[in-house]
């Protein structure tokens, strides 16, 4: 990886967690990975469930994993799980690889009303309507990497550094647009906002009906 390269999944996951209902007692991460975020989640959650379909993403993320994060290999269109059941459901960088048809339905099923579904993922490109933002992208990325590249030896801090199970995880493109993400997610589960974030990735955020 060169000196620039940092994980833009690590970036948002601020985002994603700021959009857990105040109060929740209950959150499920679809597509943990190594169980970066179901760790943050864990911090501030009293109970987080969490799951992926690779074992050995699974056996990294029981690694240091606190009392209160549950953790099971199953797969998001299979897996088991009691409906109405999670104050939050997030996901990071699991949605593109899933067809939305199947995974929001079920995804919303897990969610108590009132509860919100959070997910990050990355978009097709559009051009040439999104060239402005992947110029900024690009940009941000290369002098971002450089600021985080120059502070790590001087802070000891990992500052959005891949982990070291990166290389194992699953990567796919993007197969729809944002735009396109919008409409399929207007159909599915109306109210849900999707915006574009500026480093190749999109948001999609939707609160179930109380």
């Amino acid at each position: 990886m060169g000196v620039t390269d940092w994980d833009h999944n690590s970036w948002y996951h601020r985002l994603i967690l700021r959009q857990v209902p105040a109060g929740a007692q209950r959150v499920l991460d679809v597509g943990c990975g190594a169980g970066t975020l179901a760790r943050r989640l864990a911090a501030t959650v009293p109970h987080v469930d969490a799951f992926d379909r690779s074992a050995e993403m699974i056996d990294a993320a029981r690694e240091g994993a606190p009392p209160n994060l549950t953790l099971q290999v199953a797969d998001a269109l299979t897996v088991d799980l009691p409906a109405t059941t999670y104050d939050a459901v997030l996901s990071s960088a699991v949605l593109h690889h899933l067809p939305l048809d199947q995974a929001l339905p079920r995804m919303a099923g897990w969610l108590r009303p009132g509860g919100v579904l959070a997910a990050l993922a990355l978009p097709a490109g559009d051009l040439p309507r999104d060239l402005p933002v992947e110029l900024a992208a690009a940009i941000g990325h290369h002098s971002l990497g450089l600021a985080f590249s120059g502070l790590r030896p001087v802070t000891g801090a990992d500052l959005f550094r891949h982990e070291d199970s990166h290389d194992a995880m699953p990567v796919a493109d993007g197969r729809l647009t944002t735009r396109q993400v919008q409409a399929q997610a207007a159909d599915l589960l109306p109210g849900a906002r999707v915006r574009r974030l500026l480093f190749w990735r999109y948001l999609l955020v939707w609160q179930k009906p109380a």
